[in-house]
């Protein structure tokens, strides 16, 4: 079989196992979360640098942060890139969505006005937001059954891996001041080239060929997402991630520039926290998330109801106690901690397993829109909130924590360990 041949799934070979070329393609494909996160943190990074290189008002800083990779363009390119790539294929979409991605970043790392940052921010947030769907259906309709957490898990380590490397990069070259944060926008360009390159051996999905040429794929028009089984399945992922995605997003792009903001510490002491948060995220995803996201439904919404909790107490601290760099890293050591069990990682096997595949990444482009427009929205409010104190964002947050993890742990499904092919049998038998 060459690497440009379909994938052939059966029932027999749907279990625990994972080939080599398997991992192959969940790196590759996990790649735009690298890509996705680290546009977002680079861009947080550099926020109050190109603030003030720019001269721009907390009005503008939140709109860039409203229309970029974290929100709104991002929103835009899920929308049409989920529901385009169930109809055209997965390999329609990443094969050619991370050259716009690449010719996004090039515009902001070359800005010398606001209105090149904006059309780079806006560009970039398209591009990840098409591929990120596109690509998550391709990792769970590839993955066998009982390693399916195991491998969409992996993407969300591509997802903190980014950051760091961002962050890392920032750091070292936080003397340069805003060259430095060009120079970590030059490497994301090089990343998004060179995994474009690499993706062009990727193969079409064996299950989106199989069902798009079955008499069956005629009835899953785009109206079925909002009928029955679907619609409650699109209820429930939406509520888990949209309030998850406020929090995370907002630690995301924010946090560097919330401390610097508050006189909590430096531009490198606030990049240096950050990083720590994503590091601690990746680990706690390899060590429990991926180890144990395929022992059952139990097991499931244990790791749910231990990172639901770590992730509201990490916020409440913020109420608590006084505004310091050490309660500054508790709260970050909770948050990834309770993110890598409670957040998107879960979010993304539960978008893969809980819709047909010809709807698939329609719903999670869906889903993930939402969640970035509601960002978006929030995004513009951030700046000004946390000007009178973080006690407000994070008694929001903390709010915002608890409704998805309660939504998460009482109506989470039993899907474990089940064939994408079973599991959509059985929600067909009970609509």
């Amino acid at each position: 079989m060459t690497s440009r041949e379909p994938v052939r799934v059966t029932s027999a070979e749907d279990g625990e196992a994972v080939s080599r070329q398997q991992w192959k393609w969940s790196v590759l494909a996990g790649m735009a979360s690298y890509l996705d996160a680290g546009s977002i943190v680079a861009l947080g990074a550099g926020l109050a640098l190109f603030q003030t290189y720019l001269g721009l008002g907390s009005g503008a800083v939140g709109a860039l942060a409203a229309i970029g990779p974290n929100a709104l363009g991002c929103a835009l390119g899920a929308f049409i890139g989920g529901r385009l790539g169930d109809r055209l294929g997965r390999k329609r979409i990443y094969k050619y969505d991370l050259l716009v991605y690449a010719a996004g970043i090039a515009c902001i790392m070359l800005a010398v006005n606001a209105p090149m940052l904006f059309i780079g921010t806006v560009v970039v947030g398209v591009a990840v937001g098409a591929d990120v769907p596109t690509s998550l259906a391709l990792v769970g309709e590839f993955s066998p059954a009982k390693a399916r957490g195991k491998l969409l898990g992996f993407t969300q380590v591509a997802w903190n891996a980014g950051p760091v490397v961002v962050l890392v990069l920032a750091l070292a070259l936080s003397p340069l001041g805003l060259l430095g944060i060009r120079i970590v926008f030059a490497h994301l360009l090089v990343v998004a080239v060179l995994t474009w390159a690499l993706r062009r051996g990727l193969a079409e999905s064996a299950r989106w060929r199989t069902a798009s040429t079955s008499a069956a794929s005629t009835v899953h028009k785009l109206r079925a997402l909002f009928t029955g089984g679907n619609l409650k399945a699109l209820g429930w992922t939406a509520t888990i991630y949209v309030f998850w995605n406020v929090a995370a997003g907002t630690n995301g792009i924010f946090t560097p520039y919330i401390i610097k903001t508050l006189n909590a510490g430096s531009q490198a002491a606030s990049v240096a926290l950050s990083c720590a948060g994503f590091v601690i995220g990746a680990l706690a995803t390899v060590l429990w998330f991926m180890r144990y996201a395929d022992r059952g439904h139990r097991t499931r919404r244990t790791l749910w109801g231990v990172g639901a909790v770590l992730q509201v107490v990490a916020f409440l601290l913020y109420l608590l106690l006084p505004f310091t760099v050490p309660v500054i890293l508790a709260n970050i050591v909770l948050f990834a901690v309770g993110g890598a069990l409670a957040g998107e990682a879960f979010y993304k096997v539960f978008s893969q397993e809980l819709f047909p595949t010809m709807l698939r990444g329609t719903a999670q482009g869906f889903t993930f829109g939402v969640a970035r427009t509601v960002l978006g929205i929030w995004s513009f409010f951030v700046p000004a909130l946390a000007t009178a104190g973080i006690g407000p964002v994070a008694a929001l947050l903390a709010l915002f924590l608890l409704i998805s993890g309660v939504a998460g742990y009482f109506f989470m499904p039993d899907t474990s360990g089940k064939s994408l092919e079973q599991i959509e049998s059985e929600r067909a038998a009970l609509a």
